[in-house]
């Protein structure tokens, strides 16, 4: 007797609902549509304002700033920049306002790499606060792929501002790749001119003094010397652990560390 025929039984199948799957191409494109505005330098100068206290403009006065500022302090500064990390043009607009506080956040959001000699020269030559000097010598000029040129034209320069910034990256020059320089005849400039040479100018002046002592061994004893005879900052007002600038102090102790 023949087996009976069972009839087959249809698989069903559930069509799931699709679901469409978010790539991280588009998760970007979507957060770059809900970025936050961007700042007018208006705001960004009223912010400014809001933050600023007496005491910290009071502090600036006496380091040599004039009046143009709302005293921020550096920290609330580089919360701001933080928040606003790199905008050329926002950074180039509050520079131009010549305000102290909107100076030191211009120069954490400028896009360094982008300014032209001739810019950085201007810039440097349009400050009057040697703080915004140095912040803008460590952040922009000394990264930026011409600072050798700079530094060669600066250290003929009659502007104050410019020659701090010429011999301050000469007396990093000096510490990190001193090759190529004349540091006999470094010396001979340095203590013909670092007492009659301009306050602005003299502080760097002299840290290429201290360089020199620090980092050529052969030559140790004339920095020394020279600074000794010459006695710049010999009378400083130095706070308790913190090393004189007097060259021959700052020297003998950064000597002994190194030992």
């Amino acid at each position: 007797m023949a087996p009976k025929k069972t009839a087959s039984k249809k698989k069903l199948t559930v069509k799931k609902p699709s679901v469409k799957k978010t790539t991280k191409k588009s998760a970007t494109k979507k957060n770059a549509t809900t970025k936050t505005p961007r700042q007018s330098s208006k705001e960004i100068l009223s912010e400014l304002e809001g933050l600023g206290t007496e005491q910290v403009r009071k502090q600036n006065r006496k380091r040599g700033a004039h009046d143009k500022q709302y005293g921020v302090k550096l920290g609330d500064i580089r919360k701001i920049a933080k928040s606003i990390k790199t905008d050329h043009e926002l950074g180039l607009a509050l520079w131009k306002t010549e305000n102290i506080d909107a100076r030191f956040l211009a120069i954490l959001i400028l896009d360094g790499a982008t300014l032209s000699m001739a810019e950085i020269d201007d810039m440097v030559q349009s400050m009057a606060f040697d703080r915004i000097a140095d912040w803008f010598i460590s952040y922009i000029i000394k990264k930026h792929s011409d600072k050798e040129a700079l530094r060669q034209k600066w250290m003929n320069a009659s502007c104050p501002m410019s020659a701090r910034a010429g011999w301050s990256l000469t007396a990093e020059r000096i510490a990190k790749n001193p090759e190529g320089l004349d540091l006999k005849k470094i010396l001979d400039r340095i203590e013909k001119e670092l007492v009659p040479a301009p306050p602005l100018e003299q502080w760097t002046m002299n840290f290429a003094l201290v360089e020199i002592g620090i980092n050529a061994p052969k030559l140790r004893q004339r920095a020394l010397k020279i600074g000794e005879t010459l006695g710049v900052y010999k009378d400083f007002p130095t706070s308790k652990g913190c090393t004189s600038p007097f060259a021959p102090i700052w020297i003998n102790e950064m000597v002994r560390r190194q030992a």
